[in-house]
């Protein structure tokens, strides 16, 4: 197989940029996971030479931290299968559970997040606290574009505060949309309220935010979480502010906006995330380092998307997947001027 991307070169520079930003807290360090921990299989299709097990070396060279996993109710719930693995979300859950636990990567916590009295949930916990792990239910927030209800007592505070071991902690979760992010703020609402420095930041692989925003590799990121409607976006605040244009994504954009809110109600001051002027900052991501040859790179993300597509189709026509699934996948084939 061609290779694209030199995985030494991104492993030194992830590496070196996850210990920097750890350094900047004085209390507690949340590391926002995004993808697959321990095998990421999305990354090592789209980047021809990436290690799908390279987030393992990461921790392993990083060492002491804790683990927390996040599952969405309301994808137990569901009938939707993983892209992946074929997989319904409550065995793919439990496979990857096992995985860390294989990988010395045991989750201190596990989060059942937007919890509304989901059956398939309560079920879910019972199962794994008789393996003797710590489950929590974190209640849906509705209305969550409501950002003064957020940060109240009846938003983030009225959720548990989880006590975790390490200063450091790995937050992942089975998939997009697992509540993690969720997780994390209301974490630091709580440690705000004690006046605690506590920090947040992602280790994102996609999308890569400095390649456009019409790139192969960013359009299979777009490709890969279809069926949530994520899309990529220009990052406006860090254009305004350094004049450069990095890509982000919606959900992303809008947490930024929490995250800042966050720290102006309770006057973290003194908080290293006041230099976070853009959701571009918040993330850690040095993909960009990794990529030797563009083109063997592009080629490789169109296969992706096309191999997305016809999936999602196979999906849909069992009745697993939505047709509005079918018809993003059609805008972002057309971005990427693939021919149906």
């Amino acid at each position: 197989m061609e290779k694209g991307f030199d995985n030494e070169a991104y492993f030194k520079a992830q590496l070196k940029a996850i210990k920097k930003r750890r350094a900047m807290f004085k209390h507690k360090f949340y590391l926002e996971l995004g993808g697959k921990v321990v095998y990421d299989g999305h990354a090592s299709r789209v980047l021809p030479g990436y290690d799908p097990r390279v987030k393992l070396r990461i921790f392993k060279a990083i060492k002491n931290y804790s683990v927390v996993y996040c599952v969405n109710a309301k994808q137990l719930q569901s009938k939707q299968r993983l892209q992946d693995t074929k997989l319904c979300y409550e065995k793919e859950a439990l496979k990857e559970i096992k995985e860390l636990e294989k990988n010395n990567m045991t989750p201190e916590a596990i989060i059942i997040t937007r919890f509304n009295d989901e059956k398939k949930a309560i079920e879910f916990k019972n199962l794994l606290e008789k393996k003797n792990y710590k489950v929590f239910f974190f209640k849906e927030i509705k209305d969550y574009s409501n950002i003064k209800k957020l940060l109240s007592k009846k938003g983030y505070g009225a959720q548990p505060y989880i006590a975790l071991k390490k200063k450091m902690i790995l937050v992942t979760g089975i998939a997009s949309g697992s509540g993690k992010m969720g997780f994390i703020l209301s974490q630091l609402y709580h440690e705000f309220k004690k006046n605690k420095l506590s920090g947040y930041a992602k280790f994102e692989t996609f999308p890569v935010w400095n390649l456009s925003l019409n790139h192969p590799v960013n359009l299979a990121y777009e490709a890969a979480t279809a069926d949530l409607g994520d899309k990529n976006e220009i990052d406006a605040l860090h254009l305004k502010y350094y004049g450069i244009k990095a890509v982000n994504y919606n959900r992303d954009i809008y947490n930024f906006r929490i995250l800042k809110a966050l720290l102006k109600k309770f006057k973290q001051e003194n908080n290293p995330m006041k230099n976070y002027y853009s959701p571009t900052d918040m993330g850690v991501n040095k993909v960009s380092e990794g990529i030797i040859d563009e083109g063997i790179i592009r080629k490789a993300a169109l296969k992706e998307i096309r191999r997305r597509y016809k999936t999602y189709l196979k999906e849909y026509e069992k009745g697993f997947e939505k047709k509005k699934t079918i018809k993003r996948m059609k805008e972002i084939m057309k971005k990427a001027n693939i021919k149906l």
